[in-house]
């Protein structure tokens, strides 16, 4: 531990090799509170690297809660957090339009961390079992072609770092190693990041990670999801190459929504959102939604375009297959 701090201190990157021999003894309880303090600060102040955010991801996926039945063409479209906008839960609504148009959405989440309601909070809200048990999300993956991965069941061994997180009180690396720890092997990812100068990054850990086709995605203001004011600016992983590519509400041919239109509330009041949004109820959340599901449908190749995924997007929301797909993970996911 002592020359993986030192070599920190100098500022020399760590390899993917060091970070995972290193966090597979984290996540066996064997390293201090604060020697992982000074780990993550030490990597924050240096500057992270994708190589060493693949070394944490290829620990926390060996020590994670394995589904028995293997799937090699799940999706996910959960973000980092922390753009500290309150917006509604968007990409979990977003999810159940990616499932209906034949994506198998393994969505990843967690409790409200910057927000008075995560994903695992509005689902729960919603009669969703968030903690179901491996061979309960298998059924769901298989029958309805989506699940709710919730973060601290699949992944127990986090405890021992969450000490060290709380008290420093700040984003780290582990907020961008989050969405990519997935427990299955993910085929395409749509990854929303609230700091435009990591996308890159991002990707190169995606690349590594296996991932076909990635799409990471930065709003206005940095947000981590796209949104229908300003700029969005995304990198996008493709054939093996990574691009960079940006994009207005204009271009969409879309309506123009205020970030103050779409902002939540608890998990009850996003709850109502997200149902209001998949019975097809005209509002900014549910343009706001067509967008960042039509998003997802270019990211996972579904869609030739954005313009092309946010016209399926309205087609299986007007049609009722959303809302289905909520239905189907009510009955399953219990």
């Amino acid at each position: 531990m002592k020359e993986i701090l030192t070599q920190i201190a100098n500022r020399k990157d760590l390899s993917e090799e060091q970070v995972e021999d290193l966090f597979d003894k984290i996540l066996q309880n064997e390293v201090s509170e604060s020697q992982i303090a000074a780990f993550l600060m030490g990597l924050k102040t240096k500057g992270e690297t994708a190589a060493e955010i693949t070394g944490i991801v290829r620990a926390l996926k060996k020590h994670a809660t394995e589904l028995p039945q293997p799937f090699d063409d799940a999706m996910c479209n959960c973000g980092t957090g922390g753009d500290q906008s309150y917006s509604f839960n968007i990409s979990t609504t977003a999810c159940f339009v990616l499932a209906a148009g034949g994506v198998r959405m393994a969505k990843a989440g967690n409790r409200s961390v910057s927000s008075k309601s995560g994903s695992a909070d509005v689902l729960e809200a919603l009669g969703i079992n968030i903690a179901a048990t491996p061979e309960t999300l298998s059924k769901a993956l298989k029958e309805v072609g989506l699940a709710f991965i919730f973060a601290q069941t699949m992944h127990p061994a986090m405890r021992f770092i969450g000490p060290a997180r709380q008290a420093l009180g700040i984003p780290t690396i582990m907020n961008l190693v989050g969405p990519l720890a997935n427990p299955i092997d993910l085929d395409t990812q749509l990854m929303g990041l609230y700091r435009v100068e990591l996308q890159e990054i991002a990707a190169q850990a995606m690349q590594k990670l296996g991932r076909k086709r990635a799409l990471v995605i930065t709003g206005p203001d940095n947000m981590d999801e796209a949104a229908l004011y300003g700029t969005n600016t995304y990198t996008l992983l493709e054939e093996g190459k990574i691009s960079q590519h940006s994009f207005t509400y204009e271009d969409l041919d879309m309506p123009k929504v205020e970030l103050a239109d779409i902002v939540g509330g608890d998990a009850k009041e996003n709850a109502k959102i997200l149902l209001n949004v998949l019975q097809n109820e005209a509002s900014p959340y549910l343009e706001t939604t067509v967008l960042n599901a039509g998003l997802g449908f270019y990211a996972n190749g579904k869609a030739d375009s954005i313009k092309d995924g946010v016209a399926l997007a309205r087609q299986l929301l007007a049609d009722g297959s959303a809302l289905a797909k909520l239905r189907q993970l009510q009955e399953v996911q219990v």
